[in-house]
């Protein structure tokens, strides 16, 4: 199969709002949709016409896209009515979009319970909205709705259901694992016998991930005939969600020779597409999903550091380049040697393989690691540290004492509030500064307490905001837990349109280990501007 092109369909902004937790605004349609436009997605389903105010103002004025198709989602019409009497169907094939993607019920056992009409009426419903939406001059495509469940328990129905939207002059019958509930194997069995049964119908494929084989059964229907893959980026959707295109379009290109109408110079472009939407979302990117995830070509193991770096396939499956993707080297305490030159190589560091120096520190990352320091997401701390014993950083401030204070008291409206009062002395060079700040919590406090003091000193701190903030409680080696147990801090921070970096902070206190960890950010942000340590007088 090699060569032949898939089209594909992104249902991110209809069945990808249908996410837990996920609610598009219209400018977050309209900036996705021509995204999905400029990657090279053939469809872009935006929405339900007629279901909330949102699509409605979508389809009202819909963007005008380079070469994607924009596509109205809808039901058939309703038992009992004509096409033309259906408010609900007409809203959608009455949009001024190039497609319509209707779907109806192909599991006998729905028909009769869901929507409670004959098996008759139902394909003549299938039949009359798919030729109604052709008839407006729209490419017209029918999603057969479970169609997997009902194909075992009527095969004969669900292929009726099929036929009937093929007579009906649909472009295109989408076979759906509504349920998510299929395997690759009975996907790959089914799809044969429907290419076998309508041999001349363009099909495609329609997989939920409630069985955590979406993007599976989705190769595996390509492999049976399919020609058209729908699915969502990063596989956001109801319940378990959609098939992810983000690590499906690699797999049918990369692995499985097909083309697609995503250029090989856009395929990097996944990366970018994969953290828009999480940013859009706000919501933080997984780290482990294939080919785009931050740890997808991050090699920790000494050993596969060390052959990664002499071949790189070795330990990976395809050049992370492809996909917009990089190769990192973690350092933590399973790092060797070769995992500490790959990351000088990446800070910049210029150290000669045998310096003793080299093997102090991977001493030191292992010790460090054992107390419950992490390293391995904390690149700015250690890069720190690992300056620190080559005697590059300089002694940009120390932190002296801090105080942190949370009083739960009615204010003068009657209102139960909580307030954070911090004070910090920091000393930079000869000087002093000592400051005090409200903040909505104890962290929040000490942050712009310190931060006070420190950009009096150093201007440029004034632009770093701190992002994403987590607290993990680990079991102290003297046998402590719970509250008395060692707190560990990892930090995010990032400059508006410039770098992101993390470091990390260990102590019992949750508050020492927080002023750790935002030291440490500070210092990084000063090192890579290339600030000069402070000036000592006498």
């Amino acid at each position: 199969m090699s060569g032949e092109k898939i089209w594909l369909f992104d249902t991110t902004l209809r069945d990808g709002g249908q996410t837990r937790g996920v609610d598009f605004t219209h400018a977050d349609k309209l900036a996705i949709a021509t995204a999905l436009d400029e990657i090279g997605m053939d469809y872009v389903e935006a929405g339900w016409p007629g279901a909330n105010p949102t699509d409605d103002a979508f389809f009202a004025t819909p963007p005008a896209l380079k070469a994607a198709k924009i596509v109205a989602f809808g039901m058939t019409r309703r038992g009992g009515r004509s096409t033309a009497n259906d408010p609900g169907l007409n809203a959608v094939i009455d949009c001024d979009v190039p497609a319509t993607c209707l779907v109806g019920k192909t599991w006998d056992f729905h028909v009769e319970t869901a929507i409670k009409t004959t098996l008759t009426e139902n394909l003549e419903m299938i039949s009359q909205s798919v030729a109604a939406a052709k008839k407006r001059g729209r490419e017209s495509m029918f999603d057969c709705e479970h169609f997997f469940d009902g194909f075992k328990n009527n095969a004969d129905y669900a292929l009726s259901c099929a036929k009937a939207a093929v007579d009906g002059g649909a472009a295109w019958v989408v076979l759906c694992d509504t349920n998510g509930g299929a395997l690759p194997d009975d996907v790959f069995e089914i799809v044969s016998t429907v290419r076998a049964h309508l041999p001349d119908a363009n099909l495609g494929i329609h997989c939920h991930n409630d069985a955590g084989v979406a993007v599976a059964n989705s190769i595996a229907a390509v492999a049976a005939g399919a020609r058209q893959v729908q699915g969502t980026i990063n596989g956001i959707g109801e319940r378990c969600g959609n098939a992810d295109l983000i690590t499906l379009i690699p797999n049918l290109m990369l692995k499985s020779g097909y083309s697609t109408s995503i250029t090989e110079a856009n395929l990097p472009r996944l990366m970018t597409l994969s953290r828009m939407l999480d940013e859009r979302l706000n919501r933080a990117p997984n780290a482990h999903a294939p080919y785009v995830g931050e740890a997808a070509f991050a090699h920790k193991g000494g050993l596969h550091a060390s052959a990664a770096q002499k071949d790189p396939k070795t330990y990976e499956h395809v050049p992370p380049e492809k996909v917009g993707n990089k190769r990192q080297y973690l350092v933590s305490d399973q790092a060797g040697k070769s995992n500490m030159m790959a990351r000088f190589a990446d800070f910049g560091i210029k150290v000669a393989a045998d310096d003793p120096r080299i093997d102090k520190l991977i001493r030191l990352v292992k010790e460090r690691e054992f107390e419950g320091w992490s390293f391995d997401s904390a690149e700015a701390s250690f890069e720190l540290m690992a300056r620190r014993a080559l005697g590059e950083v300089p002694d940009y401030f120390s932190i002296g004492r801090f105080r942190v204070m949370d009083e739960r008291r009615f204010n003068a409206k009657g209102e139960l509030v909580v307030e954070s009062e911090a004070t910090t002395t920091i000393t930079v060079g000869d000087a002093s500064y000592h400051e005090a700040a409200i903040g909505n919590g104890p962290v929040n406090a000490v942050d712009t307490a310190m931060r006070k003091a420190l950009i009096a000193a150093y201007p440029s701190l004034e632009d770093v905001e701190l992002v994403d903030y987590k607290v993990r409680i680990l079991d102290a080696r003297d046998g402590q837990s719970g509250t008395g147990a060692i707190t560990r801090v990892m930090i995010e921070f990032r400059v508006p349109g410039g770098p992101v970096w993390r470091t990390v902070g260990l102590s019992t206190n949750i508050i020492d280990a927080s002023v750790a960890a935002l030291g440490d950010g500070m210092i990084w942000k000063l090192q890579h501007d290339g600030v000069p340590g402070p000036k000592v007088t006498g």
